[in-house]
């Protein structure tokens, strides 16, 4: 037998973690989301235009990508010039250049962002023309001013990388400024609440609802975000309770910093839920009234256009701008100048490309930091450019992917558009096994 055959239940990871667990007393936390191998749009490929359909000329023919959203009931619905957002991350999690950066790039391609637990910041509302204002279980930073000041609300049941749980933000990061923001002592660490302290469940959910509609004068679009669980049943008791817009966010999805063994063993993989969301909403019969956004591993054109032909309206991403603003790069630019960053990830005891430690406040390129001399590393400007390229070359994925299927809107997209790679995936977005008719648990 060879001596060096590692076990499946104990391989060399699992040892090592018990062994942490052993010697320190508490469990794993880190940032970003699930590692673990899991279904994803990868698994599904489009049946494009052949014989049968008839493509557009990508140079001649447009394809719209315009997206609205809050069309229920607010009078003021989101009017975007592309379906892909920028998702709630607090400054806190990221710097005020950060937030600063993602907010211009967003603008400079008719985007909105997302404030996250913590607050509206000067910056991010001067840097975003369009703002979501998020209304999270923890209540820090939140003021009724700048509720009125943001373009739309989000309610936040969950997250896909932690269902059921609070956010944290620890001590090293709840800089003077964080603090007073979140009304928190500095250098404390900081743990959200895992539900709203003012309901107990949907009919209290409605209640919250209404009064953020007072109190924006049904103005603003109210979307409620939910962690990828029991979706089906989520999905309709927050159009039950006046949702103009549910958010879905899958397992995949980042966070600052939480539990390893929520971020690993607690949701449902986005591919699944983006299909359950859209069924919900038919179920119902309000599909063309709420509008459905998908979150959680979103990371290319491909992605987005395969979350839209699955029912989504819009896509939303976290993690991918980050990358796009040079999250886990080698070097960061300031100056004009170049500069090698490696021996800070190897202070971390990780490598670029493999940083997960956002909630250590110590991050290389000055991203997910409160240091002022970590955050000086990040030029809004470079970073702002950075965002708009990768916003605009995923937006041309999307498009070049609806022409090929012969669709003139990106919204045109349907499930008939797609095929399975895998039994899993098949099953998971009700869409056929690629070469057959078949769809693994249809009648």
């Amino acid at each position: 037998m060879d001596a060096r055959r590692a076990s499946h239940s104990y391989p060399p990871e699992a040892i090592a973690q018990i062994q942490r667990m052993a010697e320190e007393g508490h469990y794993e936390i880190r940032g970003w989301g699930a590692k673990r191998k899991l279904p994803t749009f990868d698994d599904l490929v489009f049946l494009t235009a052949s014989v049968s359909r008839y493509p557009l000329e990508g140079y001649r023919e447009k394809c719209e990508t315009r997206t609205v959203l809050g069309t229920r009931h607010a009078t003021k619905p989101i009017e975007l010039d592309i379906p892909i957002t920028i998702a709630g991350m607090s400054f806190g999690a990221l710097s005020a250049a950060a937030k600063t950066a993602l907010g211009r790039g967003a603008t400079a391609v008719g985007t909105s962002t997302t404030t996250g637990d913590g607050g509206m910041s000067e910056e991010e509302r001067a840097a975003s023309h369009l703002l979501v204002y998020q209304c999270l279980p923890s209540r820090y930073g939140f003021n009724p001013a700048d509720l009125r000041r943001a373009d739309a609300i989000e309610v936040v049941i969950g997250q896909g990388a932690k269902p059921g749980g609070g956010g944290m933000l620890l001590g090293q990061k709840v800089s003077r400024r964080v603090a007073d923001m979140r009304t928190l002592p500095p250098g404390i660490d900081q743990r959200s609440a895992s539900r709203h302290p003012d309901w107990v469940g949907p009919d209290d959910l409605r209640i919250k609802i209404e009064e953020l509609r007072e109190a924006t004068s049904w103005e603003k679009p109210i979307y409620v975000k939910l962690g990828a669980t029991r979706v089906v049943n989520d999905v309709k008791l927050a159009v039950a309770a006046g949702a103009d817009v549910v958010v879905v966010d899958g397992m995949q999805g980042g966070t600052g910093a939480t539990q390893d063994v929520f971020i690993e063993h607690a949701g449902i993989p986005t591919l699944a839920a983006v299909r359950q969301a859209a069924q919900a909403l038919r179920e119902i019969g309000v599909e063309d009234e709420v509008q459905l956004v998908v979150s959680g591993g979103i990371r290319t054109g491909a992605d987005a256009a395969k979350a839209i032909a699955l029912g989504a309206t819009a896509v939303s991403m976290g993690v991918a701008p980050l990358i796009a603003l040079g999250c886990n790069s080698r070097t960061y630019l300031r100056g004009g100048v170049e500069h090698d960053v490696t021996a800070d990830y190897h202070a971390l005891g990780t490598e670029p490309g493999y940083c997960h430690h956002m909630h250590t406040g110590r991050c290389p390129v000055g991203i997910a930091t409160q240091d002022p001399e970590l955050e000086s590393r990040l030029d809004p400007d470079v970073g702002a450019q950075r965002v708009v390229n990768y916003l605009k070359s995923v937006t041309m994925e999307l498009t070049t992917l609806a022409r090929a299927c012969g669709k003139s809107d990106v919204h045109n997209l349907e499930p008939e558009d797609l095929a399975a790679l895998t039994i899993e995936a098949a099953a998971m977005a009700g869409v056929p096994l690629a070469g057959t008719s078949w769809i693994p648990g249809s009648p």
